[in-house]
């Protein structure tokens, strides 16, 4: 069970606090601290959903409690109670990470609204920072894997696309073949767009059984099907405030493409099993392989979801028609890839490079990569013609 710390040194007050409180709120279980300097060893020892703290105590006030739990426990939600308050001690409260203050005599109606409403912010702020954190950490490790190489027209004109269209909320769908490079587009709109800071989640339709596409993109409630054995928030939910990246859209069922339609004309989603609506903000990016058209037309993708998808077209051209950037494409990998081995960087000589340009990438980037990683392993140093023709198979 969740506990409430009423952090209070009239003990008349705090009884009655816990007595009101504790009849509107019989989930959780209260605890009471006469001091400041109490209250602190008790939050150092277990966490609690809720502290509702006088400001004016012995020992240590309740301004100098906030300032130091928020300093080792961020999470901790508090609500500030004053008999001495004024405006400046509540906007101070409040900047230093207080979720509420409330003046004595107390309102009881609000304290009881603000009590209730406050363990349910903490969790959600909680969550934001938590998705925040995993998205910067995870920014910080992919860095190098999404970045745009080259310098060919083809790749300039799609570079200049993004910087016009990220810093909009305009929906982006992304087409080309496999392994050209989608997936860097839509990383590279979010990075530039006004939704940086918030979480990016991506979802690979053609990966997800079409059972459960509904569950992941909008989540389920418990109970809802057999497995469903706690609430799952879906990924629309989960990048509010940011980016969702909806990869092999034309993969996507016709029932799902219905729910995601509706998500983007109405900015609400409802999980699977529940009547709730829950409102979101998010850009939507998608991408695919399938010419979409042909989709449409053969009845296996909406032409209305699609237009909904397609306000910015950008097309992620095949490695054949950009060889020019090659060269450069093999310089890259060869160092990113001696890295992740802990090798120093192998070069790859002129004549191999030639060689490598002559062949059709039908797998595009992503066999160029695993090309380049092979020759790394097996090659010389430098790699060569030679290297290419043994190990290479065309």
């Amino acid at each position: 069970m969740q506990k409430i710390l009423i952090v209070e040194d009239e003990k008349a007050i705090s009884s009655v606090l816990e007595s009101i409180l504790s009849d509107e709120l019989t989930d959780y279980e209260f605890v009471i601290s006469e001091d400041g300097l109490e209250a602190l060893k008790q939050i150092e020892k277990e966490d609690f959903a809720l502290v509702l703290s006088d400001i004016k105590m012995p020992k240590l006030s309740g301004t100098e409690l906030l300032k130091k739990v928020m300093q080792e426990k961020p999470e901790t939600t508090f609500v500030m109670i004053s008999g001495h308050a004024d405006i400046d001690t509540a906007v101070h409260c409040l900047k230093d990470g207080a979720y509420d203050f409330i003046s004595k005599p107390v309102d009881i109606n609000r304290l009881i609204t603000s009590v209730k409403n406050a363990p349910h912010k903490g969790h959600l702020q909680q969550t934001n920072q938590s998705l925040k954190s995993e998205n910067s950490t995870l920014k910080k490790k992919v860095s190098k894997k999404y970045q745009m190489i080259g310098e060919s027209p083809a790749l300039k004109k799609i570079q200049e696309m993004i910087e016009k269209v990220a810093p909009s909320d305009a929906r982006v769908l992304i087409t080309g073949p496999n392994g050209a490079g989608k997936e860097l587009v839509a990383h590279a709109i979010h990075a530039q767009s006004e939704r940086s800071r918030g979480p990016m989640i991506e979802v690979n339709c053609a990966a997800i059984p079409s059972e459960l596409i509904e569950s992941e993109l909008f989540g389920h409630i418990k109970g809802s099907f057999t497995g469903a054995i706690k609430d799952k928030q879906g990924k629309f939910e989960l990048a509010n405030n940011g980016t969702i990246f909806l990869d092999e859209i034309g993969d996507m069922s016709l029932v799902a493409q219905a729910k995601v339609l509706r998500a983007l004309q109405e900015s609400k989603v409802s999980p699977v099993g529940s009547d709730k609506e829950v409102k979101v903000d998010v850009r939507v990016l998608a991408a695919t392989n399938k010419d979409m058209q042909q989709e449409i037309a053969a009845g296996k993708f909406r032409e209305d979801l699609y237009h909904r998808l397609s306000v910015i077209e950008i097309y992620v051209p095949a490695l054949d028609e950009r060889k020019e950037d090659i060269p450069l494409l093999i310089n890259h990998f060869s160092k990113i890839i001696s890295e992740e081995h802990g090798t120093t960087q192998k070069e790859f000589d002129a004549d191999a490079i030639a060689a490598l340009q002559k062949f059709s990438w039908t797998g595009n980037i992503r066999e160029l990569r695993n090309v380049v990683e092979r020759l790394i392993i097996l090659g010389g140093n430098p790699v060569s013609a030679a290297d290419v023709a043994n190990f290479v198979r065309k």
